[in-house]
């Protein structure tokens, strides 16, 4: 995954039919699930976040075909951005209760 921010943005205009600056944060994972890029719109300008995971793989939320997306929370995108795996059989590469020592995770209701 080499795409920079503009392209990105270009590829959310033209083969998503969405507009970066429309406050949503957009994910963008690679084929082995090692690198994870977040784009989005501030004030000011865009802002890509970049991750590579050393070990482990990123897990993908589940697809909602009404809408066309993978809908998460913030907290879901916490967890997923610091690499956690809640499923037991693949082995987690960070524990929640690691997490929470250094986060504060709400959830809005």
């Amino acid at each position: 995954m080499r795409k920079g921010m503009f392209s990105l943005s270009g590829l959310i205009r033209e083969k998503m039919n969405g507009d970066v600056r429309n406050g949503d944060v957009y994910i963008f994972i690679n084929r082995l699930k090692k690198r994870i890029k977040l784009l989005h719109a501030e004030t000011g300008g865009l802002v890509m976040y970049e991750k590579l995971l050393e070990e482990g793989t990123f897990k993908i939320p589940a697809y909602d075909p009404e809408t066309h997306s993978y809908p998460m929370t913030w907290s879901d995108l916490v967890i997923m951005v610091e690499g956690i795996n809640e499923d037991k059989r693949k082995g987690r590469q960070r524990r929640l209760s690691d997490l929470k020592r250094h986060w504060q995770i709400s959830v809005n209701k």
